[in-house]
């Protein structure tokens, strides 16, 4: 009998794991994160990013970025991560790393725009994340 492709449920509960490891000072600023799973990024969200393959976004940052929020702001939609699964299962198959590993690896990338981090950061944070 062949596997099944993780669904949903479980790429929320990797996401979600990858989320709690995050070390402080930035796991007290993730309280409001909603993490997000869909099969793909729909076209507007292509469009908008200049992408032109739906296997090509693997997961994004919708908000805005701590380093641009004021007190006085208000109304903003909560901050979130969404992944995409289908482009997620597909580099999981090609790369072989463990799902576990490209999760936590994406929700890094996408968290570090939350705290507007350069990518040097985004690594230092991914591994204190692994």
């Amino acid at each position: 009998m062949a596997g099944h492709a993780p669904d949903a449920a479980i790429f929320e509960t990797l996401a979600i794991a990858a989320l709690k490891r995050l070390p402080e000072p930035f796991a007290q600023h993730l309280a409001d994160i909603v993490i997000r799973i869909e099969e793909f990024a729909d076209a507007q969200t292509l469009a908008d990013l200049e992408i032109e393959s739906e296997w090509d976004l693997t997961g994004l940052y919708h908000g805005r970025p701590l380093t641009e929020q004021s007190i006085w702001d208000g109304g903003d939609m909560p901050p979130q991560v969404t992944l995409y699964r289908q482009p997620l299962l597909a580099e999981w198959c090609e790369t072989g790393v463990t799902l576990q590993a490209l999760v936590t690896h994406v929700v890094v990338h996408e968290i570090g725009h939350h705290f507007g981090l350069s990518d040097e950061d985004m690594h230092a944070l991914e591994e204190a994340a692994g």
